[in-house]
């Protein structure tokens, strides 16, 4: 059963966040994903169906939260704890796009509809977390090319793509 224990243990960046309501509700969304999208488990999910990838969708979260959080050791100028949180939540909605057919992931009758920038971004606000992070969540893939971006978006924005790039180009 997905919990938020096991989403401490899967998301240990959480700790970074100094808000407790923040990071509660960071683990609410994951939590409300894994039910919404029938999961027992999210640890062989991979971060995208676009390329073949052995990396997860986790550990590609935990890469773009890490560094989106030394982006804030240059940078004083960017609100931290909604940074981490949105990098956190990015791709929450990944948990409704996607399903598993057998021993496959693929993409969900829903996920054929709504990428995941917009099932995130409704997770994300179900749970309370507030419109910052929402934003970032909207805004990280290129449904946010249409839209101002928040600092905190552009950061989790390119970090989301370098991570993509980098696995794309091995």
């Amino acid at each position: 059963m997905i919990d938020k224990n096991y989403i401490g243990k899967e998301f240990i960046e959480l700790h970074k966040i100094e808000n407790k309501t923040l990071k509660e509700g960071v683990i609410k969304v994951w939590v409300l994903g894994c039910e919404r999208g029938g999961w027992k488990r999210i640890d062989d999910i991979p971060f995208t169906l676009l390329i073949p990838t052995k990396i997860s969708l986790i550990e590609h979260t935990r890469r773009v939260t890490q560094m989106a959080i030394s982006i804030t050791e240059v940078r004083d100028d960017l609100d931290r704890d909604i940074l981490i949180a949105g990098a956190l939540t990015h791709d929450v909605g990944k948990l409704l796009e996607y399903t598993r057919k057998g021993n496959k992931v693929i993409k969900s009758e829903f996920g054929i509809r709504v990428r995941h920038p917009i099932s995130g971004y409704e997770l994300a606000l179900r749970v309370g977390l507030s419109r910052k992070v929402a934003h970032i969540i909207a805004a990280h893939s290129h449904e946010g090319d249409k839209i101002e971006r928040s600092p905190e978006a552009i950061v989790v924005h390119h970090c989301d793509f370098i991570e993509f790039e980098i696995a794309k180009g091995k």
